[in-house]
């Protein structure tokens, strides 16, 4: 298998790290097998849109990304000091005060090198607290690891804290500012989203290490968000409650078709290598079906060129998940006018029903709009 997305990849293409971020846009729309197949190949979405002439502007800019390490450079430092307090503080103030806490070196060559580093570091810390050697661990940038339709996908979260108590929380650190103690609920949500992909793979690490140490350590559902207070350098941190969003995510990537399934379905010879002609490009991602919805715009690379596809084939998803999914079998702009005007369609459905009344309310509006409309004076005519 990892033959066949290497050959899909293309030979020279080295493969991109699938990451929370994108791993929850892809939970997000588990109908998409495009995504799914591009994601799980490793390939490069970014160079690929660029590739067939529609370039996305989807992603974060050199100035954010140079921020937002200075910033969790900053909540890092002393060891993790100021974090360690905020965890405490948000999280766990019932807990011993984090004086002092180990971090464990957790350097390895690869990422399953760092995987398999990590593990062992949480499991040394499950069994210090299982003997009542209770303190305060922090991992900083651990490597998780989470199957994905049959594809393992290597996550890292910006870090991981062990309490005292032997649970684990998961730490965002964000950009993003937090005025006045809240931030934008968009981005909180997208954190948040973020951080359930986390604690679903730190759950399979506690679930692993069950035969090591009774009782499991419990993966705590509220994460810590870390954000830049009134758009200064200093740090602020709120609790998020993900359960919502873990019970989300989980259900939806345990939809995801396979990836061997659908490998198995495209035709001998498909590629997705960026130096590819664009014609024999084009023909490799149109064998792979999408399912655009207009949300895809501010999560997937290739949203620009599956929105012109859409746009072209007339496919109601176009105009949104809700609009698709109230009007039942009517799956094309072309069939919906025609239901509409009476042309085609069962009148006893209550789809072509709702349709034909809502198109006849809108001719006896647009009579009416005619009728009150004042006489328009011969063009030429002088105004006075």
């Amino acid at each position: 298998m990892r033959q066949r997305l290497a050959e899909l990849r293309g030979p020279a293409v080295p493969p991109k790290a699938l990451d929370a971020r994108a791993l929850a846009a892809l939970a997000a729309n588990p109908g998409c097998r495009r995504r799914a197949i591009l994601d799980g190949a490793g390939v490069n979405k970014a160079a690929l849109a660029s590739a067939l002439g529609s370039p996305s502007g989807f992603g974060q800019s050199q100035f954010a990304l140079v921020r937002g390490n200075t910033f969790e450079a900053r909540v890092k430092a002393d060891g993790g000091a100021e974090l360690l307090r905020l965890v405490h503080e948000n999280l766990d103030p019932g807990a011993v005060p984090p004086a002092e806490a180990e971090v464990p070196d957790l350097t390895a060559t690869g990422p399953e090198g760092r995987t398999a580093r990590t593990a062992l570091a949480l499991r040394e810390a499950a069994q210090a607290r299982a003997e009542g050697a209770g303190g305060w661990t922090l991992l900083d940038h651990p490597m998780l690891a989470l199957d994905v339709a049959g594809s393992p996908a290597f996550l890292e979260p910006d870090a991981v804290v062990v309490h005292p108590d032997g649970t684990w929380t998961v730490v965002e650190i964000k950009s993003f500012p937090m005025l006045d103690g809240s931030a934008d609920p968009a981005k909180v949500g997208a954190a948040a989203r973020q951080a359930a992909v986390y604690v679903l793979a730190l759950e399979e690490v506690a679930a692993r290490l069950t035969q090591d140490s009774a009782p499991a350590p419990t993966v705590r559902h509220r994460v810590l968000l870390v954000c830049p207070k009134d758009f200064s350098n200093l740090p602020a941190a709120s609790a998020v409650d993900v359960r919502k969003q873990r019970a989300v995510t989980g259900r939806q990537l345990a939809r995801l078709t396979r990836i061997e399934d659908i490998a198995g379905t495209l035709p001998e010879g498909t590629c997705f290598a960026p130096d590819l002609p664009t014609a024999e490009l084009t023909a490799s991602v149109e064998s792979v079906p999408a399912e655009y919805a207009p949300e895809c715009l501010s999560a997937c690379e290739l949203a620009f060129h599956c929105r012109d596809r859409s746009r072209a084939g007339g496919a109601v998803t176009s105009l949104g998940r809700s609009v698709r999914a109230e009007l039942g079998t009517l799956t094309t702009v072309d069939d919906v006018l025609a239901a509409a005007h009476g042309r085609s369609g069962d009148p006893e459905d209550p789809t072509v029903a709702a349709l034909r009344r809502a198109a006849a309310l809108r001719a006896e509006a647009l009579r009416g709009a005619d009728l009150a409309a004042p006489e328009r004076e011969p063009e030429g005519a002088v105004c006075r």
